[in-house]
């Protein structure tokens, strides 16, 4: 039953959007710490009130007991019952304060009682026992109303010529505090009113003020939503509060990612078209001059022929490249995990790109501090090695050099992509993963590819729950680390 309550209460807070509004949790946090101490004060008030109230009557009237306990003894009433002036005395006190007096002589007799009642009647209680031994004894009814209370009649006598005291006898007496709950529920009623005056005046200034604090975040809302619509693309600056300015800061960087992102996306959108249009146009040219040349040598026709097979593999390679990166973007996208001979499989991707490297007189060197073996997808991180390495490569110096260097630790095995080549400005470290991206266009487009090489890289390595970074010093190299671990982690899981 308690789990059904609490499920329904969360659902309650999912559906209903007043209950998820920070406006309203703070409206109702003023109002408690507003409203809640002053009903407590309210009930503390009254308590002592009552207190204060009874214990004042209980000191009045055992001054005026003692008073009367004198003039019993006075008048001999202990003996003789018949005294006008005494009996006055004692239905005055029971009727000022709407009480009743009982007066018990040593025999625990009733000579005494204002209600007339109980006379001549025997009444032994502790309260009374107590009393005779010169205790005063008194105590508040609440749920009845009323207190009772004993009053000793002591006698001083002298013994063997030293003063001492006898109790004669006891009056035991009871008072109504009617008059008592009449005031505080007068006070209480006042105390409520007072209470929800200022309730309501609360219930003002909390308002005012939760809208006063929530009105920066809707200035962050509506300045976003202007953004979103298009009516604004500038940074947005609301610096009311320190979180509103962490937020403005996260959306602005977001924002200038995003613009970066657009920005590369219109110019793949070049470079694609450039890299795609030259191939087909370059064998359209070439068919043509056949087509314009029936009687051409077949040695003609061969060396046409390789060239349009050339432009073929080059369209063809543009085409893989863009269906990589988009299956690795898929949300369901899956690895093939075996165990991998990482030292093997490096050796094996720098063994297909050296013919490239030589090209160049570029040197490409292979390091290995240690065998590493580890669970990884082989396909997706030979594409690591060899868009890194290829990069490393192409964007070098004649008669450079790139370095591979292998290593491992007891978590993890880092691969560096090292070279001697142009570098990177450091503006270029963060963008130059996001896909479409160029650090220059016109030397891009003079070495080739599409831009789309280290964000191919960087998603094989997420996949892998690894990371990669780039250091750079322009004019000098780059490098990059790769950074997997040996054991693969399954999403949201262990090993």
């Amino acid at each position: 039953m308690h789990f059904q309550f609490g499920s329904f209460f969360q659902d309650l807070i999912r559906k209903v959007p007043v209950f998820r509004s920070l406006k309203a949790y703070i409206f109702l946090l003023m109002l408690v710490i507003g409203v809640v101490p002053g009903a407590i004060m309210r009930i503390g008030i009254l308590e002592n009130y009552e207190e204060r109230a009874v214990s004042l009557r209980i000191s009045d009237l055992t001054t005026q007991y003692r008073i009367i306990a004198d003039h019993l003894l006075n008048y001999n009433y202990l003996q003789d019952t018949s005294s006008d002036v005494i009996n006055a005395e004692l239905e005055q006190m029971a009727n000022l304060y709407d009480g009743r007096v009982l007066i018990i002589n040593g025999n625990f007799s009733i000579v005494k009682d204002t209600y007339a009642l109980s006379e001549g009647k025997t009444m032994i209680s502790e309260e009374v026992i107590r009393c005779f031994k010169g205790e005063n004894i008194s105590r508040h009814d609440r749920n009845n109303g009323y207190i009772e209370m004993t009053v000793p009649i002591v006698e001083t006598v002298e013994t063997d010529g030293k003063a001492g005291s006898v109790v004669r006898g006891v009056i035991l007496a009871s008072s109504s505090t009617d008059s008592i709950a009449a005031m505080l529920e007068i006070l209480s009623r006042r105390a409520l009113i007072l209470e929800i005056v200022m309730t309501i005046l609360i219930l003002g200034i909390v308002f005012f003020f939760s809208h006063i604090l929530i009105a920066p975040f809707d200035r962050v809302t509506k300045a976003i939503n202007e953004v979103r619509d298009g009516y604004n693309d500038k940074e947005i600056s609301v610096p009311d509060y320190l979180e509103t300015e962490q937020i403005v800061d996260a959306f602005n960087q977001l924002l200038g990612r995003m613009r970066v992102i657009n920005d590369s996306r219109q110019e793949f959108v070049s470079n694609v078209s450039h890299e795609l249009k030259t191939p087909m146009t370059s064998v359209k040219v070439l068919a043509d001059s056949l087509n314009q040349q029936p009687d051409a040598p077949v040695e003609l026709y061969r060396e046409f022929m390789q060239d349009i097979t050339e432009e073929i593999e080059r369209e063809n390679k543009i085409i893989n490249d863009l269906l990589t990166l988009v299956k690795m973007d898929r949300t369901e996208a899956e690895l093939d995990i075996r165990t991998v001979d990482i030292n093997s499989l490096l050796e094996k991707t720098l063994k297909r790109l050296r013919p490239i490297a030589r090209q160049r007189d570029i040197e490409v060197v292979f390091e290995s501090i240690r065998s590493v073996t580890a669970e990884v997808d082989e396909v997706k991180l030979s594409q690591i090695f060899t868009n890194l390495v290829e990069n490393a490569i192409k964007y070098n110096k004649e008669h450079g050099w790139v370095r591979v260097r292998l290593d491992a630790d007891h978590q993890f095995f880092t691969v560096e992509v090292s070279d001697s080549g142009i570098g990177l400005k450091e503006e270029d470290y963060e963008p130059i993963f996001e896909r479409f991206y160029r650090v220059d266009k016109s030397h891009s487009r003079e070495i080739g590819g599409t831009g789309l090489g280290l964000s191919i890289a960087r998603s094989a390595v997420l996949l892998h729950r690894g990371s990669i970074r780039v250091s750079s010093v322009e004019g000098e190299g780059t490098v990059f680390t790769v950074k997997i671990p040996l054991t693969h982690v399954i999403a949201g899981g262990g090993a």
